[in-house]
């Protein structure tokens, strides 16, 4: 019996390199939905920056014919259609590329306009630390491509790690405050953002309580009085001019980073396969490693 178990899976790994893998095949999407896909996906729009680099790590990018306005790594993906961002698809330019399959977002409601339309698609959430792999692990098997994969699975986690390790030589633990927009929109612990500022050995004074990204009170942040300070939006240098800010450590220390170009904002703000460059910039800025 071993042996004929093992002749099969021998089998099945032969047709899914040969793109001979089976279909039909069922995959639950993160809105709940029983998705069935009669084919190997060969022509995708992908709805989320994150799922563009994600399917591009996977060496897939040639499957994608469109992306949402926001998605711009890697480099190639700027030659392709734009089709609208969550909030406000453009649904025609979508329809007018003629995809097997659209990747969504849980938010927005697209999928059913499109799905009305004829055009298949998988809803997928991409918001936590962990939804990186979850959601890497479901493109493999929505692209079959699950070898691949495993591969950025593995290659993220060890540049990850590798970060981590960094930041663990250091005994300082910074009391950190992260800034989104001046309204002022923050990162709470349990969002993707605070993960990444534990990580770096940072300690969030945002209470876990207030939620994921909540908009709090200025006051709350005089009172933590933190040794750190991350904005990602332009105007770090108008936080001294806040009412009672100036005597926060780090406004009076000069200990803050503006990350508010495109580039270090994306890196931190999207959970996708460039997670360590991000982790990177936080250790650089709590550390100066």
């Amino acid at each position: 019996m071993n042996k004929l178990w093992w002749l099969f899976l021998a089998l099945g790994l032969q047709l899914s390199a040969f793109g001979l893998a089976q279909y039909p095949r069922t995959l639950t999407d993160d809105l709940g939905r029983s998705v069935t896909l009669k084919a190997v996906p060969k022509r995708l729009v992908a709805m989320l920056p994150s799922l563009t680099e994600t399917v591009c790590a996977m060496n897939a990018c040639a499957r994608v014919v469109g992306v949402d306005d926001y998605s711009n790594f890697p480099e190639s993906v700027g030659k392709l259609p734009k089709v609208g961002g969550l909030y406000n698809p453009n649904l025609e330019a979508i329809l007018a590329l003629k995809p097997d399959l659209v990747l969504v977002s849980t938010y927005g409601k697209l999928q059913e306009p499109l799905e009305k339309a004829g055009v298949q698609t998988f809803a997928l959430k991409v918001e936590s630390y962990d939804d990186i792999a979850r959601t890497t692990r479901l493109l493999g098997q929505i692209l079959d491509l699950r070898g691949e994969a495993e591969r950025v699975v593995s290659k993220v986690q060890q540049e990850v790690y590798a970060v981590e390790a960094k930041a663990a030589a250091t005994k300082d633990r910074p009391s950190v405050y992260y800034e989104i927009d001046p309204t002022p929109y923050t990162a709470g612990p349990d969002s993707f953002i605070g993960v990444l500022i534990g990580k770096a050995r940072g300690v969030n004074i945002v209470p876990k309580e207030l939620g994921a990204f909540p908009q709090i009170s200025p006051e709350l942040v005089v009172q933590k009085n933190p040794a750190v300070i991350v904005v990602t939006h332009p105007g770090a240098a108008d936080l001294k001019k806040r009412s009672g800010w100036g005597g926060i450590r780090a406004v009076q220390t000069g200990r803050g980073c503006d990350f508010s170009s495109r580039t270090d904002d994306d890196l931190l703000s999207r959970p996708g396969p460039r997670v360590a460059q991000g982790l990177q910039l936080l250790v650089n800025c709590f550390h100066g490693k």
